[in-house]
């Protein structure tokens, strides 16, 4: 079978994560990359990264077979509406959506496949089914809190990612009270803790990134399953089982 590369392409290109998964994926010989993203007024615009040129033009996502965003929602929600116009894959990484901008690209999903997570990490998605089989095991004697920690520059606070995993407490434990703790400061990649508190002992599940490469990679595997697939929304879970199974 004839080997064909995926042609990609990244919204945020000069963002502290599009940044790496550009680098990634121009050392990667699954991909080539055809298009970098960004706003108009970037200082960076006409540059190169990773072999292309950054340009601020949507109509260029007609070139490739799959865009990674990673920009803000509404930023995200044209470039969804571009992926649609053209009929292209979409890695969504942005987080902060509204619900009514999630139900948007929940009716995009039906003509296009998308992949929307709030953490792309092989390990957040690890942490996410640890607290999901922990909440189904331990009684309700236990008092659940979240920490969170990101540098100072991420807008959105609590995280996608606490969000998530206050969200996979509450379909297991509905009764629950889940309070989560938002620090913002210095250039922390990202900190999660999920702590299990009861008068008796204390359990505590966290996950501490190095460095954003461990998204970026998870982003890039995104893509690979992602232009495989035919319309639907699917998650990293989803990812992470295609990896598993080989298929």
């Amino acid at each position: 079978m004839e080997f064909i590369m995926i042609r990609l392409g990244v919204s945020g290109a000069l963002g502290k994560m599009g940044a790496r998964v550009l680098s990634l994926a121009s050392q990667d010989k699954d991909f080539r990359v055809i298009l970098a993203l960004e706003r108009l007024s970037h200082p960076q615009i006409g540059e190169k990264i990773a072999g292309a040129e950054v340009v601020c033009d949507r109509e260029m996502i007609k070139d490739i077979d799959c865009l990674v965003d990673f920009t803000a929602p509404e930023a995200a929600l044209i470039n969804i509406e571009y992926c649609l116009k053209f009929k292209k894959a979409i890695v969504v990484g942005t987080t902060g959506f509204l619900q009514e901008q999630k139900d948007r690209i929940d009716a995009a999903s039906k003509k296009i496949p998308i992949v929307l997570s709030p953490n792309m990490s092989i390990g957040v998605n690890l942490l996410f089914q640890l607290v999901r089989d922990t909440a189904v095991r331990l009684p309700s004697d236990y008092k659940i809190n979240i920490t969170e920690a990101h540098h100072s520059h991420k807008k959105d606070a609590p995280s996608g990612t606490a969000k998530f995993l206050a969200q996979i407490v509450k379909e297991e434990r509905i009764e629950a009270d889940v309070d989560i703790k938002s620090i913002r400061e210095g250039e922390i990649v990202g900190d999660h803790e999920v702590v299990f508190d009861s008068p008796w002992d204390t359990i505590k599940l966290s996950h501490s990134a190095k460095t954003r490469d461990i998204f970026a990679k998870g982003a890039l595997e995104a893509a690979r399953f992602l232009v495989k697939k035919k319309s639907g929304i699917y998650c990293m879970e989803d990812v992470l089982k295609k990896g598993k199974n080989g298929d």
